[in-house]
């Protein structure tokens, strides 16, 4: 049984003094595929380092969040130019993370919808799919996807806010839903509801490594070994295996980012 983490960050400083041997045991236990995403420029560039010393096991993703924008539409105009350049010349599969995000940032609302259209315009310029972040932002989000700029290769909505309205307009505007840790925590009163409501073939599995540990390793560095227990709840939920549940993300995963090598 295989696996695919939809979503990490081995780019982050958690894991500078043992990122190599951390890798190594992920894929010997079983996760063979997944996505390193860029929140940044230094991180972009990280993640295409990361991916070419793994090829056909990590995959970058590369973009701006909403956590991460510069203070002034010249600048992130800038970033996105460097995006662009990042993405042409390597094999970048999709524009992420980007989005909007309200919790951590509420005084420059208007700078990050600028800097998530700019970036849905660039994916549907490139021809690729976009991962997006969105917290406490979640009609914003929509509003722009639906009337301002809707991306042509979709996406995904990434550690997707257990809600059923994002989700509901998500899966109608042809999105994938990613599941991630707190699909598993104790006190998520509606993730039952919300992975039901999503077909199996658009739901996503993914770690956020080095954040958000399910349970039972809550509170620890999170990394891609964990992505199972993500997997475990969807199939307790839906009545399915465990099996079936690998091979449906993963194939998922595989059709969202065009990576040709799917599993068998």
């Amino acid at each position: 049984m295989e696996f695919f983490d939809s979503h990490a960050h081995y780019n982050d400083e958690k894991f500078k003094d043992d990122r190599e041997q951390v890798l190594k045991e992920i894929y010997e236990s079983g996760v063979t595929k997944l996505i390193c995403s860029g929140y940044d420029i230094p991180s972009s560039k990280m993640a295409i380092d990361i991916s070419s010393k793994h090829k056909n096991f990590v995959y970058p993703v590369c973009g701006i969040s909403p956590n991460d924008i510069a203070n002034n539409e010249l600048d992130i105009v800038k970033q996105v130019e460097e995006i662009k350049n990042l993405a042409i010349n390597y094999d970048v599969l999709a524009i992420g993370e980007i989005g909007l995000d309200y919790y951590w940032n509420k005084e420059n609302k208007e700078l990050q919808k600028q800097a998530f259209i700019y970036q849905i315009k660039l994916a549907k310029e490139l021809n690729k799919p976009i991962v997006i972040h969105t917290r406490e932002a979640i009609y914003d989000t929509l509003d722009i996807l639906k009337n301002v700029v809707k991306p042509d290769k979709c996406g995904v909505f990434h550690c997707c806010p257990l809600n059923k309205d994002l989700v509901s307009e998500g899966l109608k505007l042809g999105f994938y839903i990613s599941c991630a840790g707190p699909v598993t925590f104790k006190n998520s009163k509606n993730a039952n509801e919300i992975i039901k409501l999503i077909p199996l073939d658009r739901i996503l599995i993914e770690t956020d490594s080095p954040y958000l540990s399910p349970e039972p390793n809550r509170g620890r560095r999170n990394d891609s070994r964990n992505v199972k227990y993500i997997a475990q709840k969807i199939a307790e939920v839906k009545g399915i295996s465990l099996e079936e549940v690998a091979k449906a993300t993963y194939q998922n995963a595989a059709n969202l980012f065009n990576i040709k090598e799917k599993n068998s």
